[in-house]
């Protein structure tokens, strides 16, 4: 049995679709929350896997929440040793900052469904099950990042052309993957003050996700598969 450490900021932003993936494939999981928590270095290097979830905070805001240079030095520290990382949304921006490259707002906040655009890589690798002639995808950030040096590109949308990258054995979305239509309504009360300020239908978003989300749930149980077997999980 392989063990799992996740770091979560907020706690309705969890594994959603891949505790069951992880679980079913005799994985213990084990939830660290972000600032309250003691970030437990060894539990988290020693992890056959560690996943970072995303969360409303950014990931230059280190100044007025100093656990994120904790992340990022783990982070580093795991990549260093090409050991599985996988990095959600925040996750991703901490992954690239980690990586040494500049996280900043994006031209616009992308709130919704959309396809991935996947480049040639991206159709070679895991997430093509991904890829928008397969499935959409949600997405519900501000903002974004340039590609380190050496990682990979593997898919875009319109708004945003850094979505997923890898490199080595670790794996970043900016998009969420992993969210559940039934998961999401906790994330529509959470987040209900930016997507009022985003002046966002949540009746709209909520259909969306429930006509989209369950196709995107089985994509996704296809591509994490494949990743989990390729990275030794």
């Amino acid at each position: 049995m392989g063990t799992v450490q996740v770091i979560r900021h907020v706690m309705f932003e969890d594994l959603g679709s891949l505790e069951d993936i992880l679980q079913g494939r005799g994985h213990h999981i084990k939830y660290s929350e972000a600032g309250y928590d003691h970030l437990d270095d060894a539990a988290l290097l020693a992890a056959d896997l560690l996943v970072i979830c995303g969360g409303p905070i950014g990931a230059n805001d280190e100044r007025d929440y100093p656990f994120l240079l904790d992340e990022i030095r783990i982070i580093a520290a795991r990549i260093k040793a090409d050991q599985p990382t996988l990095g959600i949304c925040l996750g991703a921006q901490l992954i690239a900052k980690a990586l040494g490259a500049a996280v900043y707002p994006h031209d616009e906040k992308e709130i919704g469904w959309q396809g991935l655009n996947l480049t040639p890589e991206g159709r070679t690798s895991v997430i093509a099950p991904l890829g928008a002639e397969n499935t959409s995808m949600l997405h519900w950030h501000g903002d974004t990042f340039d590609l380190p040096n050496k990682a990979v590109l593997l898919a875009s949308t319109n708004c945003c052309r850094h979505q997923v990258f890898s490199i080595g054995r670790t794996l970043a979305f900016q998009c969420h993957p992993e969210v559940t239509p039934r998961s999401l309504e906790r994330w529509y009360i959470g987040h209900a003050a930016e997507l009022g300020a985003h002046e966002t239908s949540i009746t709209s978003l909520r259909e969306e996700s429930y006509r989209l989300g369950p196709e995107l749930v089985r994509q996704a149980s296809i591509c994490f598969g494949a990743w989990f077997r390729d990275v030794g999980l």
